[in-house]
């Protein structure tokens, strides 16, 4: 390893140790993925045990789920106020940006309709 240009406060022999994971190192996605999902259970959701990326809330008749796709993320369920309070808790800890009504998913068209 050799320390990035500029950097002169490191001594002979020594090497930086890296603490947090850095755009395009393979242990990037791992890391995000982690801290998504401690949040997502911090804030009462369960981890589905067949499918990892999958992020379940049940209480009193509300129903809301979130599915994560490496960046991506898929967030349903039947209670608005439920939905408006996760999408402010993740902008506030993860800076998203909402996208408004789910149209296309990997390749999935998606549509809507009342029946």
């Amino acid at each position: 390893m050799v320390a990035p240009p500029g950097l002169t406060s490191i001594p002979p022999g020594k090497v930086c140790k890296l603490k947090k994971a850095l755009y395009g190192l393979k242990q990037v996605s791992r890391e995000w993925f982690a801290k998504l999902s401690s949040f997502l259970l911090s804030m009462g959701y369960t981890q589905s045990m067949n499918y990892h990326s999958l992020f379940i809330s049940y209480s009193e008749g509300s129903f809301t789920t979130l599915l994560v796709y490496v960046d991506d993320i898929i967030l349903v369920g039947n209670d608005k106020e439920e939905i408006a309070r996760i999408k402010q808790a993740l902008n506030q800890t993860f800076k998203i940006k909402d996208l408004g009504d789910l149209r296309y998913f990997l390749g999935l068209e998606v549509t809507r309709s009342k029946k």
